[in-house]
């Protein structure tokens, strides 16, 4: 059980879905997106959106 339990309480927060869920429209990435992902996996693929975008706005 404490298996589940350490699932439930890494679930990413409610601040970083709102973020990931913003980015993966911005970037045309609307996959990106998945609702039952853990805080490490939300914040990895927020910094990896967030460097593409940063990387088409300088051209």
């Amino acid at each position: 059980m404490n298996g589940v339990k350490d699932r439930l309480t890494d679930q990413m927060t409610r601040a970083q879905a709102l973020r990931l869920r913003k980015l993966s429209q911005e970037a045309y990435q609307p996959r990106q997106f998945e609702e039952d992902l853990t805080r490490a996996e939300a914040l990895r693929r927020i910094e990896a959106l967030e460097k593409e975008i940063e990387l088409a706005d300088s051209f």
